[in-house]
């Protein structure tokens, strides 16, 4: 008769998939299936936890289909009008300045109605760390095409792909900033496979480690949002590599190896 372990190590890959950040309040959402937000928001959490930053995180949240990890997240949060985000943690770290104050932004909100905010306190070199979640659309409005929105992508008001012709380039946000004085660290991560994510995590612990430095950090993470690519649910993470990663290529912007 065969013998039955009962001291077996658990399995890894269980480990790893039912392992919930000590911040994260709930694992259900109400997001479309495949949508790369909720990777980034355990990425958000695990990161403040391990700095130990639970007691002084801040968040300044704008709106958008992100916005539930407010709800979601045992840490506090203010919420503000449509790409205004860096502009109201500006006033939160001047006033609690030993604060890990942090924005997280979609791309509509971050690039297209708030780009003016997100240069300026970058500009200026505030000490923050701005977080902007990009797939390319509004979603919460419904998939209208936002100012990253990549050359050929559909959207409700792009049917046909973006056109440079008639809708302009995308706006690599990122790469804006990394050119700003003001700006100290800023980096372009994904979420769409397990070594993305892990360089993503990097990514964002060096960001809040510049701002306690007293440095303003930018973090851009691509997200997948198959609802709004008309891709099916599978095809999510392909779409990110194959097809944002052209226009927004994966790497530390600043400071430069």
């Amino acid at each position: 008769m065969a013998t039955i372990r009962t001291d077996r190590p658990p399995d890894v890959a269980s480990t790893q998939v039912t392992h919930k950040p000590a911040l994260l309040l709930s694992e259900e959402h109400h997001l479309c299936p495949g949508c790369g937000h909720p990777v980034a928001w355990r990425i958000l959490l695990e990161v403040l936890s391990e700095l130990k930053l639970e007691k002084r995180a801040i968040g300044v949240i704008g709106h958008g289909c992100y916005t539930m990890a407010a709800t979601l997240s045992d840490i506090e949060w203010l919420q503000c009008l449509h790409g205004r985000a860096p502009a109201v943690a500006t006033g939160v770290k001047r006033v609690q300045p030993q604060a890990a104050v942090f924005t997280l932004q979609g791309d509509g909100d971050c690039a297209t109605e708030g780009l003016h905010e997100i240069m300026h306190a970058a500009s200026r070199g505030e000490a923050l760390t701005c977080i902007m979640l990009n797939n390319g659309v509004f979603g919460d409005t419904g998939g209208q095409m936002t100012a990253t929105t990549v050359v050929g992508q559909r959207t409700k008001t792009s049917l046909e792909g973006r056109d440079p012709a008639v809708h302009g380039h995308p706006v690599p946000l990122a790469d804006i900033l990394s050119i700003l004085p003001g700006a100290a660290y800023v980096a372009r991560g994904a979420v769409n496979n397990a070594g993305s994510v892990a360089q993503t995590k990097r990514f964002v612990t060096q960001a809040f480690e510049t701002q306690l430095a007293g440095g303003f950090a930018f973090v851009e993470i691509l997200t997948m949002c198959p609802t709004g690519w008309f891709v099916p649910t599978k095809d999510g993470p392909d779409y990110v590599a194959g097809t944002f990663e052209d226009t927004f290529p994966v790497r530390q912007l600043k400071p430069t190896w």
